[in-house]
C-alpha cells in the first residue's frame, strides 16, 4: 500500500487534443478551459474518505464535509491511511467524493431496495456507501468478475462490517438467469477513465477515442447482459468516470430506448456545483470537490418474468454464544468447513443467488475448522454481529496494534484468561488473538498484513 510520488504538470503527459477538442463540442469554452485547468493542477487532487456509521469516528480538525453525503469528508492532506489501526478496523473507507454522488440517487428512490446488487463493485467504496444507506435486513450483493478485485472487495466488504451482504465473483451475464429478483442495480461500468486524469495522470496516455469507442460497446453489453435480473420498475444507477456523452448520456438513452426504461430526474437544487444536464449529473473538479463523476437514475419500464423461490440450502448451527441475534441468523457451511451467519429472512434469497453466481462470501464468517475444533472466523471480528460479551478484550496501543496488523507476535497482560481474544484499538475490534498464557498466537489474516516498514 505504498502511495505514489506525486507527478509534477511538467512530468506529466499532456491532455490528448482529440479529447480537448472533443469537450468543445460538449461544454461552452469558457467551461473547457476551466476544466482543464482543474485537470492539469495536479497538487489540487482531492483526498476523501467516508466514515462508517456502524463504527462511528469522531471527525478531526481540517475535515470538510461532502455536501452530497453524510459521513463523507475531504481532507486538507494525504496521511498515511496505512499507519492507522482504525483503517484498518474498518472504521472509514477512502473514497473519491464525488462517486459518494450515488446517495443522491438512493434518496431519489420513491421505492427503497430490499435487494441491490452491485453489479462492478471492486474496490468496494461504492458497495459500502450502499449497504450504509439501505436498512438493516435488506441484502446488497456486491459483485466483481475479476478474482484478485474481487479478493480485494470481500476484504473491504468484511472490514465494514455489515452481515447482510453477499460477495459475489461472476460475469454479469450469469445474473440473468435470476429473473427480476432486484429492486435496484448499480452499474459503475468500466470506462475510458477521463475523470481521473488529475489523479491518475498515466490515464491520459493509455486514452484513445479507439478505447472509448469499445467501452461504449462493453457498457451497453454489460448492461444489457444482467437487465433481466431487475424487476419491472426496478432502478438502475448508471454511472462512469469519464465525461465522454457517448459512455454517458447517449448510453442512458440507448438503455431507454432499446431495453425499456426511463430516465429520473435527479434534483441538484441543494448543490448548485453539479452540473446537472436533463436530471443527469457531471460532476467536475473545477466546479466541485473530487474528480469527474457521470451518474444518472433510470427506472425500469419493460415487463419482467419473476424467479420463484422455491428451496432453501441445508443451514447449521453458528457456535452458541459468539454471535448476538443469534435467533435471527442460520448457519451456512461453506465447502472449506467455514460456517457463515446469515440472516434467516435472507435465505430463499441466498440460495437463488448461490445457485446461479459464484460466491465468496456470504453473511459473516463466524467460525473456521482448526483440527477438530472451531476458531472464530477474523470477519467476525470486525462484524457488528460479534457477541463482544463473549470474548475478552485486549485493548491495545498504537504501537501493539501496528505489530499486530503486521502479523508480528505479542505478549498479553496475564490478568486475561487464555483463550480467544478480541484485539481492540480504542476500543474498535482489529482482530483475535489465541492467548496462550506466555504468549500469544497472532490470527490476522496472512494475506492482509501490513507488508511496509511504519514508523
Amino acid at each position: 500500500m505504498h502511495d505514489k510520488t506525486p507527478m509534477t504538470l511538467s512530468q506529466s503527459p499532456p491532455l490528448p487534443q482529440p479529447f480537448v477538442h472533443r469537450l468543445h463540442t460538449q461544454w461552452a469554452a469558457e467551461e473547457v478551459s476551466a476544466l482543464c485547468r482543474a485537470i492539469n493542477r495536479l497538487d489540487e487532487a482531492t483526498v476523501s474518505l467516508r466514515v462508517n456509521p456502524l463504527k462511528p469516528v469522531a471527525p478531526k480538525a481540517g475535515w470538510r464535509p461532502v455536501a452530497w453525503c453524510d459521513g463523507g469528508y475531504c481532507l486538507t492532506a494525504r496521511p498515511d491511511f496505512t499507519a492507522d489501526p482504525l483503517f484498518h478496523a474498518g472504521c472509514y473507507y477512502v473514497q473519491e467524493a464525488a462517486s459518494m454522488a450515488v446517495a443522491v440517487a438512493y434518496e431519489a428512490m420513491e421505492t427503497k431496495p430490499a435487494l441491490l446488487l452491485d453489479l462492478c463493485a471492486a474496490p468496494g467504496g461504492k458497495s459500502t456507501l450502499w449497504r450504509s444507506l439501505m436498512p438493516s435486513g435488506a441484502l446488497l450483493v456486491a459483485n466483481e468478475p475479476v478474482h484478485n478485485r474481487a479478493m480485494i472487495l470481500r476484504e473491504n466488504v468484511q472490514k465494514w462490517g455489515h452481515p447482510d451482504v453477499l460477495v459475489t465473483a461472476s460475469l454479469p451475464e450469469n445474473f440473468g438467469a435470476l429473473y427480476g429478483l432486484f429492486d435496484a442495480v448499480a452499474a459503475d461500468v468500466p470506462c475510458s477513465g477521463e475523470g481521473m486524469f488529475r489523479k491518475d495522470p498515466d490515464a491520459r496516455s493509455l486514452w484513445s477515442e479507439e478505447n472509448a469507442a469499445r467501452c461504449v460497446q462493453r457498457q451497453r453489453e454489460i448492461v444489457r447482459q444482467a437487465w433481466q435480473c431487475l424487476r419491472e420498475g426496478g432502478y438502475l444507477v448508471y454511472s462512469t468516470c469519464t465525461f465522454n456523452p457517448a459512455e454517458n448520456e447517449e448510453n442512458v438513452r440507448w438503455i431507454c430506448r432499446e431495453l425499456g426504461a426511463e430516465v429520473i430526474r435527479l434534483d441538484t437544487n441543494r448543490f448548485p456545483s453539479i452540473l446537472n444536464q436533463d436530471g443527469m449529473l457531471h460532476f467536475l473538479p473545477h466546479r466541485t470537490v473530487g474528480e469527474g463523476f457521470f451518474l444518472a437514475l433510470i427506472r425500469k419500464t419493460a415487463s419482467q418474468n419473476t424467479l420463484r423461490l422455491r428451496r432453501t440450502e441445508k443451514t447449521t448451527a453458528v457456535p452458541h454464544g459468539w454471535i448476538k441475534e443469534e435467533k435471527d441468523f442460520v448457519g451456512i457451511r461453506q465447502t472449506d468447513g467455514t460456517i457463515c451467519g446469515l440472516r434467516t429472512a435472507l435465505l430463499p434469497h441466498s440460495t437463488a443467488i448461490r445457485a446461479a453466481v459464484r460466491t465468496i462470501a456470504t453473511g459473516v464468517e463466524v467460525a473456521q475448522p482448526k483440527g477438530h475444533k472451531l476458531q472464530p472466523a477474523h470477519a467476525l471480528a470486525l462484524s457488528t454481529l460479534l457477541n463482544k460479551d463473549n470474548f475478552p478484550k485486549a485493548e491495545l496501543t498504537r504501537e501493539e496494534s501496528l505489530r499486530y496488523l503486521s502479523r508480528q507476535s505479542l505478549t498479553l497482560s496475564p490478568s486475561l484468561p487464555r483463550g480467544f481474544v478480541v484485539a481492540t484499538y480504542e476500543n474498535h475490534p482489529i482482530g483475535f488473538l489465541n492467548n496462550l498464557g506466555t504468549r500469544a498466537n497472532n490470527l490476522y489474516p496472512t494475506e492482509w498484513r501490513i507488508r511496509k516498514t511504519i514508523i
